[in-house]
């Protein structure tokens, strides 16, 4: 039996994926923050008798403190974790700020992934085939990301908000596979195509009409749930690696760089720092 935790388990394809674990007679963990959401999975795990094997946790994780307090449960109730699947996003069509000072995208996006992965290494660590799956947009180059404004103050677009946040995702996993030069953890960086799923987000109404076209243009959700299980049921060999659809994406090059990764780590915890000591800023 796994133990898989999947955040951004209540809709779309953290959903089907849940509810295919739990098919299989695996352990899975959801977090979420919609209660009634949460209620409706557990329903229907009840329903193929999967209800001891389910557990949702409600939490905002685009709060740093709320991400603390799941690592907590989690690692208070399972000592191995076989799989993690990052799935947690939400558009915002106007620029938000957290209770804790930091930009909503940029926390949930990218602070939540970090934060997740790490808290959970050691778990996964203790899994024969442990994997990370981060279900974003590999790719791109480096010129998306906006060093000295990463939250966005100046000039806020929530699309390159988006795609700034898939871009350091990409790095995320190239620094964590720094650190952990001896894990036997795969970490996988998989964007599945457009998929006909929930899009949750608030919307202006030129954002809520194309959500509404790709909606009607995406593939079901089925379609993305096999690609998915491709990579998760037999993880590449390699430590890091990233696919558009079937298609891999080469991981040498300056997307990808070293030097962006480590530049991005020590950034993230000089802001995580300020968030324990109540400063944080940019």
């Amino acid at each position: 039996m796994k133990t898989v935790v999947i955040t951004g388990g209540t809709d779309g394809m953290g959903k089907a994926l849940a509810m295919t674990y739990l098919g299989r007679g695996d352990q899975v963990v959801i977090v979420g923050t919609n209660p009634q959401k949460g209620r409706a999975l557990l329903d229907a795990a009840a329903e193929i008798g999967a209800e001891r094997r389910i557990e949702f946790i409600q939490a905002d994780l685009s709060l740093v403190a709320e991400n603390r307090r799941v690592l907590e449960r989690i690692r208070a109730t399972h000592q191995t974790v076989d799989t993690l699947v990052l799935a947690a996003r939400y558009y915002r069509a106007t620029r938000s700020v957290t209770a804790e000072g930091f930009e909503a995208n940029f926390a949930l996006f990218y602070l939540s992934r970090y934060l997740l992965g790490h808290g959970l290494a050691d778990r996964l660590d203790r899994s024969d085939a442990p994997v990370i799956l981060d279900l974003s947009g590999p790719g791109g180059d480096l010129s998306r990301i906006r060093w000295d404004d990463l939250q966005f103050e100046n000039s806020y677009n929530p699309d390159e908000v988006m795609g700034q946040c898939g871009k350091l995702s990409d790095l995320l996993a190239v620094a964590f596979t720094r650190r952990y030069p001896h894990s036997s953890i795969r970490y996988i960086l998989l964007h599945p195509g457009l998929t006909s799923t929930a899009f949750t987000g608030e919307y202006d109404t030129a954002g809520a009409a194309s959500v509404a076209r790709m909606r009607e243009q995406g593939q079901p959700i089925e379609a993305a749930l096999r690609r998915i299980l491709r990579h998760l049921d037999t993880p590449p060999a390699a430590p890091l690696t990233a696919f558009m659809q079937d298609d891999p994406v080469d991981i040498t090059g300056d997307p990808f760089a070293p030097e962006a990764a480590d530049r991005l780590a020590t950034l993230t915890e000089r802001l995580l720092h300020s968030d324990r000591t109540g400063n944080a800023d940019n």
